[in-house]
């Protein structure tokens, strides 16, 4: 299981327009560009499942090539990369293959070669919110999750090979956090796959190479590596962590009552206590600090310059209802102005999303528009500081992380309701906390929001971020306003948030694959729809 922290569910920084299909293919690619170790003069990618039914819509594409040709997810250039790619002569060739059957909808094969013959065939999986897990290597299945730095080394399985191995380690004072041999036969060719708790420098792959039988090693960094400095493991850190652990929403509400903490302060402790037990410094506040200009420059700049999108589909609505609030009439203003700037916000924010701008992931890119409507409407509305901002960002961080463990927030794999619901319940809990309300209560938010948007499907016009998850970002942000009121005002809920979760989880699994991000139900195959995509 991995063990999420507050980047996972708050980031990560990316360009758009989809953190499954864009930043976790980026993710990919960019695993296979360090295994392979140097940018390939060919490289080819055959997208399945849902990457290869919408990937196109998403810059699954792009994103692939970005990767490979050593770009970063939060690079602007990203939408370039083709042409970045051709001026440093990598031939790329992209192959569709929607027939195929795989066990994972956002799953990809990768082949590398250079002008010397070496060559690298690479199968990885995007399971949401940017992250990656690699299934195999060479033809041998592997799993290399990323929550750890891994020394992927690739040998002979010969006797001798993995002493060397864990004593090179060991010499370099790299504590081993798993080890696993993975072979195609006795005395075959094999990938031994170590996570590590420490930081892996250059000079280890030099040591490791020393053994005949080692034909290669290469050094992933962790997937959720903090921006901080490496720090000294503190003795007790798993001690720490343990204390300011949990895994379910029962779990942090008796954690609240114990420590006598807020929720956000809660997950303050054990974002601290996760990254010192990774050998990094938090930088919380660094972190949100970015997080928060980030949101405020995707869900500011389309009112003041609107642009069309990417697709087509969408740009100039949050300008557009901006105007029609500003009218004298009152018969054009429905909204109050805290829920009127909250929809604007996220629209606004998916506009920026839609034209490969920078977004967070909350906590997907999808669902970007939510939480950052909800927090900014509160911030100019109501006079909310930048530190209770932070404190909704870390609560609505607490809530997701529940949610992407006991559930999933990918809608290939629960629907919309996995996307923009769980961005609504990180929300409501987040309006709730800022208004002082109880722990108790920001979870009865949450679990209002999950049950009102129970069962959405995930249905991209082709295959694209833009509609209906425009509008269903511009609305579910006002919900989750409507949803921490209830919760504000004393309405209690019959069924406990970790059973919303699990309902949640249950339906989305349910829900029929046409349905699930595949752009072939729903609105997506409306007539209009299909003409629009011109017969999709």
């Amino acid at each position: 299981m991995k063990t999420y922290g507050l980047r996972d569910i708050i980031g990560p920084v990316m360009v758009g327009p989809s953190s499954s299909h864009t930043a976790g293919a980026l993710r990919i690619a960019s695993i296979a560009r360090k295994l392979f170790g140097a940018t390939p003069r060919t490289a080819r990618f055959t997208l399945y499942g849902s990457f290869a039914a919408t990937g196109s819509g998403h810059g699954t594409d792009k994103a692939l090539v970005a990767g490979i040709i050593g770009l970063n997810a939060d690079d602007p250039n990203v939408s370039r990369s083709f042409e970045l790619a051709d001026k440093a002569d990598t031939t790329i060739d992209i192959v569709w293959d929607t027939a195929t059957s795989v066990d994972h909808p956002n799953t990809v094969d990768v082949h590398c070669e250079d002008l010397e013959g070496r060559s690298l065939d690479m199968r990885g999986v995007s399971i949401g919110g940017g992250a990656a897990v690699i299934r195999r290597i060479n033809g041998i299945d592997v799993d290399i999750t990323g929550e750890h730095t891994s020394v992927v080394v690739h040998q002979h399985d010969a006797p001798g090979v993995l002493a060397h191995i864990s004593s090179v380690l060991a010499n370099c004072g790299i504590n081993i956090a798993t080890a696993n041999l993975h072979r195609t036969e006795k005395r075959g060719d094999a990938f031994t796959v170590l996570e590590t708790d420490d930081d892996v420098d250059g000079t280890v792959r030099d040591y490791l190479m020393l053994h005949p039988s080692i034909l290669d090693a290469r050094v992933i960094p962790a997937m959720s590596a903090t921006d901080g400095a490496p720090i000294p493991i503190p003795d007790d850190a798993d001690e720490t962590f343990a204390r300011w652990n949990y895994t379910s929403g029962s779990e942090l509400l008796a954690l609240c009552e114990r420590e006598g903490a807020t929720i956000a302060q809660v997950f303050r402790a054990r974002e601290e206590a996760l990254c010192a037990k990774q050998g990094m410094a938090a930088d919380v506040d660094a972190y949100l600090d970015r997080v928060l200009e980030v949101m405020d420059k995707a869900a500011t700049g389309p009112i003041a310059q609107p642009e069309r999108s990417i697709g087509g589909l969408i740009g100039g609505e949050a300008a557009k209802v901006t105007a029609s609030l500003a009218k004298e009439d009152e018969k054009y203003r429905l909204m109050d102005p805290l829920t009127a700037k909250a929809a604007i916000y996220a629209l606004a924010t998916l506009e920026t999303n839609a034209k490969m701008g920078i977004i967070v992931a909350t906590p997907t890119a999808g669902s970007s528009g939510v939480l950052p409507g909800v927090l900014l409407a509160m911030r100019d509305t109501r006079g909310y500081t930048h530190e209770e901002l932070r404190e909704g960002i870390l609560t609505a961080a607490a809530v997701g992380y529940v949610i992407a463990r006991n559930a999933s927030v990918s809608g290939a794999e629960g629907g919309c309701q996995a996307e923009v619901g769980s961005a609504a319940a990180m929300a409501a809990a987040a309006a709730v906390a800022m208004a002082h309300g109880t722990p108790t209560q920001a979870l009865d938010a949450a679990s209002n929001v999950i049950q009102s948007l129970l069962g959405l499907v995930c249905d991209p016009v082709g295959g694209l971020v833009e509609l209906p998850c425009q509008k269903r970002d511009a609305t579910a942000a006002p919900m989750a306003l409507v949803c921490a009121q209830i919760a504000l005002s004393g309405v209690n809920n019959l069924v406990p948030f970790d059973e919303n979760v699990a309902v949640m989880d249950k339906v989305g699994r349910d829900l029929p694959s046409d349905l699930r991000e595949t752009a072939r139900g729903g609105i997506a195959i409306a007539p209009s729809a299909c003409s629009f995509c011109a017969g999709c």
